[in-house]
């Protein structure tokens, strides 16, 4: 088959290094010697220049460097579509992932690199309570599996690696989660005393000192606590852009204490006063008449063309009394909110109000301090707008969900949301496993069904549905070359048997088209269509059939014409089993009708 140079599908996530790599390239092609970064080069390029200065600033941890290769490993699992779990699955723009947010971001990498507007996650506050993420180079399926049949782990202080084993964890994802990033992205992330130094400078290294916006304090409790010798009432939510100079938060709605401001009122509706006369900021002087006939000199912020055509316009407020001084008006209805400052209080919502919606719900309490829709929902209205994808892989009880919901319904946006979330396994004396949820993502995935129902009322127009989709391995064989445990024969010939079909067994159609379209850089939420082709069944991808998928190998398998016909459909690609095909001479005969009609084929 090499000699018909017919590709196969590797059932590797993308090589994030690979394409770093080759963004660099284009810009600095003088810095690669035979494919490799000649790093001397680059930095002197730079105006860096090598000076043997060992004792420069670096924030170092035990274990960092093996953070980066995790980071760059490729994965090589699959994301299956779970229908039965799902809400409109066949429709819905929003995403519901169960897995190891590590393996899930290198999964998400190919179809969502550089698309993704907002970023918001609350990842665990390493508390020494709070489950850690226990990531294994060699092999991180394996591992997956193992800890998802696990209970909750700790992390307590006395292990001697508290901070060191939280920044393991955090450190690769938001590598990972960066790339995702649009150029106008930004990412949120809510944290308390423990790691706030930390994640601070974690994300100055993964994002740029430069990229830092803001660090908002919130006032978390309804209540202050009366004990011990300091009461903390407030967490934190980081912010960082993906680049600056091309971040455009938008404003938050005024509170009330703000609309109250607006307390005059003339024909055109309620205005609060700008002020006009400044003896610091002020740079124009010039003579303006009072309703009474009084002049005044200034100086004014406005030029003197700019306060006559106010004047015209009825666009000044003169004060009454004795000193008479006129101002402008802010009308509340040209109002586009106010920008955020770095404190919200308690009109933000609570960790208390948090837990009290979730309760409403279920109509009992199974998560533990979830964070408020409010607070949430004010996030995502300044991170996002229209149909930009609003990712939370720290999912948690999906609160991320529920708010991108419900502002659409109130703004009439489109945010489509993926969240993720590790399946961890509940507490057995927990109310939620007692009420029927084994782990946290069935909490979650019924939250959004039981919010997503309630928003449907009030707007029929909303997406409150989401696609399903779990974590695994491939779907595809692949060699296995570990060492086998017997020396037996028959183990190796029963390795080999496993080796026949390119498909594992057990796994369904439907799975390999999802595999495909994660592999090839596909977006999950495209629709997948059931055709007949030529009395043959494929499966297309988009509405305008990008790829053609075809897995039938039924009567014989797939001949010429079947690929004859396929190609009329005009697909960009056409992927097949390899074994689906009738035998090597109409899989031969296949790649060159298909180069004929400029339509690629790619072998499973």
């Amino acid at each position: 088959m090499q000699e018909l140079d017919i590709k196969k599908l590797d059932g590797k996530s993308l090589d994030v290094a690979e394409t770093d790599k080759e963004r660099l390239k284009t810009v600095f092609p003088q810095c690669f010697v035979e494919g490799k970064l000649d790093i001397d080069k680059l930095l002197s390029l730079c105006g860096e220049y090598i000076d043997n200065d060992f004792e420069k600033y670096k924030f170092e941890w035990k274990g960092k460097s093996d953070c980066l290769r995790i980071a760059g490993k490729r994965s090589t699992g699959t994301l299956r579509p779970c229908p039965e779990e799902s809400v409109d699955f066949e429709n819905t723009n929003n995403l519901y992932i169960e897995g190891d947010n590590l393996e899930v971001l290198k999964l998400l990498q190919t179809a969502y690199y550089r698309k993704v507007k907002m970023i918001y996650i609350d990842p665990p506050y390493n508390t020494g309570n709070d489950f850690v993420y226990e990531d294994d180079f060699k092999d991180p399926m394996a591992k997956y599996k193992e800890i998802t049949s696990q209970t909750t782990k700790s992390n307590p202080e006395t292990m001697g690696r508290y901070h060191t084993n939280w920044l393991n964890m955090m450190y690769p994802r938001l590598r990972l989660a960066a790339n995702l990033l649009r150029d106008d992205g930004v990412i949120f992330i809510s944290i308390d005393d423990n790691e706030v130094d930390n994640l601070k400078k974690i994300c100055n290294e993964v994002f740029g000192e430069e990229n830092f916006v803001i660090n908002i304090s919130w006032r978390r409790t309804d209540n202050q606590p009366n004990i011990g010798n300091v009461a903390r009432v407030k967490e934190y939510i980081l912010v960082y852009a993906k680049e600056i100079k091309s971040l455009s938060l938008n404003k938050l709605p005024l509170t009330e204490k703000a609309i109250n401001e607006y307390r005059y009122e003339d024909k055109k509706g309620k205005f609060r006063r700008a002020i006009m006369l400044d003896k610091t900021r002020g740079r124009h002087t010039y003579e303006i008449k009072t309703p009474s006939g009084k002049i005044l000199t200034g100086p004014w912020m406005l030029k003197e063309e700019e306060f006559n055509k106010l004047v015209e316009a009825d666009g000044v407020y003169w004060t009454s009394g004795g000193e008479e001084q006129p101002y402008g008006k802010i009308y509340l209805h040209e109002s586009k909110g106010q920008i955020p400052n770095d404190f919200w209080g308690i009109e933000f919502g609570t960790n208390q109000r948090g837990s009290l919606e979730v309760e409403k719900l279920f109509e009992q309490r199974l998560f533990d301090f979830p964070k408020p829709v409010s607070l949430i929902k004010n996030i995502i209205n300044l991170g996002s707008s229209d149909n930009d994808i609003v990712l939370d892989f720290f999912s948690g009880s999906a609160t991320t969900a529920h708010a991108v919901m419900q502002l659409n319904a109130e703004d009439g946006c489109k945010r489509q949301f993926i969240m993720v979330q590790l399946p961890e396994l509940t507490d057995e004396k927990s109310e939620a496993f007692k009420g029927g949820y084994k782990n946290i993502c069935e909490i979650g995935k019924e939250r959004i069904r039981r919010a997503g129902a309630k928003i449907k009322e009030q707007n029929a127009d909303v997406d409150v549905g989401f696609k399903v989709l779990k974590l695994d391995t491939s779907n595809l064989n692949k060699w296995d070359d570990t060492p086998l445990a017997s020396t037996e024969t028959a183990d190796l010939f029963a390795r080999m048997d496993g080796m026949i079909e390119s498909i594992k067994k057990g796994r369904s159609e439907l799975d390999v088209v999802y595999e495909v379209m994660l592999k090839l850089g596909i977006p999950a939420t495209y629709k997948v269509f059931e055709n007949n082709i030529n009395g043959r069944k494929v499966y297309s991808i988009g509405d305008d059939g990008l790829i053609l998928v075809c897995l039938d190998g039924s009567n014989g398998g797939i001949t010429p014409e079947d690929v004859t016909a396929m190609c009329e459909f005009s697909p960009a690609k056409i992927v097949a089993a390899e074994e689906a095909f009738k035998d090597d001479v109409a899989l031969s005969n296949a790649f060159y009708i298909s180069k004929d009609s400029g339509v690629e084929i790619m072998l499973l």
